[in-house]
């Protein structure tokens, strides 16, 4: 059963035209998702029904099978754990070890369990020297990283970040890869809202193209990132080793080929062949 499903949503803010139209869509278990599309798409405010933040004008949001509707944001929000866009909008404490406790005490963890809790989500974010410091004097890419370590330390089943890359260096992003790779190993569902493909096909599985709160592509990322038109729709920009792979020769992308091993191989097999 998909822990996530959409149906047939629509949704405008106040007297506004429809931000939403029509969404349908099912994210199973485990799923590693991009959602991308031009700015208005409808990517932020569709991630926002995910966990009871609004609700459809008309069809339905379920998770686990259970309309969102019928059920409160914080018991949602301990199934599906958001990170928006600017981290310091969700930050409420004095210091990153307290942002991290203030969740888990709003969920009536008792002290003990806060404070195990809270030092094995610092440890996993590789923030245990900043603990004592405030949120707001830390790092773009570190201000994201407690942000969604402050979301993982109560352990919900699905993480969502809305543009996980946005102010960070290429350091910062080997790293949150990394970091969004470990939670994906913990049987965790991650949905990444980003513009940067780059990142989505290295880090995702499938991607889900929307276009004025319409879907307009759904499938592998080898498979979406491969459809140029599709792409141009979306008002995206193919990834840069889209290109490395058309200038081997392929046009169509098998599993895995933006795996930057994957494409050593590729190139060293091409390479070959040119010498035989």
């Amino acid at each position: 059963m998909a822990i996530v499903e959409a149906v047939d949503v629509h949704f405008h803010y106040r007297q506004g035209a429809d931000v939403l139209r029509g969404i349908s869509l099912k994210i199973g278990p485990g799923e590693r998702v991009a959602i991308m599309g031009e700015n208005g798409a409808g990517k932020t405010t569709l991630i926002k029904h995910f966990n009871g933040l609004l609700k459809p004008a008309s069809g339905e949001i379920l998770v686990d099978g259970v309309r969102t509707r019928d059920i409160s944001v914080a018991q949602l929000s301990r199934k599906i754990g958001i990170v928006f866009q600017k981290p310091e909008n969700q930050f409420f404490a004095e210091t990153a070890e307290e942002e991290i406790a203030f969740g888990l005490k709003n969920f009536h963890y008792d002290e003990g369990e806060v404070a195990k809790r809270v030092e094995e989500a610092l440890s996993f974010a590789s923030l245990e020297k900043y603990k004592g410091r405030s949120p707001f004097l830390l790092s773009g890419g570190e201000k994201k990283r407690l942000a969604i370590a402050s979301v993982i330390a109560w352990d919900p089943e699905v993480l969502m970040i809305d543009e996980p890359t946005i102010g960070q260096d290429m350091s910062q992003k080997i790293r949150l890869s990394s970091f969004l790779r470990e939670v994906s190993a913990r049987g965790k569902t991650v949905v990444l809202v980003t513009h940067d493909v780059d990142f989505a096909a290295e880090i995702c599985q499938r991607a889900i193209l929307l276009s004025s709160g319409v879907v307009i592509g759904d499938g592998r990322v080898e498979e979406i990132f491969a459809d140029a038109e599709l792409m141009r729709r979306a008002s995206l920009l193919p990834p840069r080793l889209a290109e490395v792979l058309r200038g081997l020769g392929l046009s169509d992308f098998p599993s895995g080929v933006f795996k930057i091993d994957e494409v050593e191989r590729l190139i060293e097999e091409a390479a070959g062949n040119d010498g035989a």
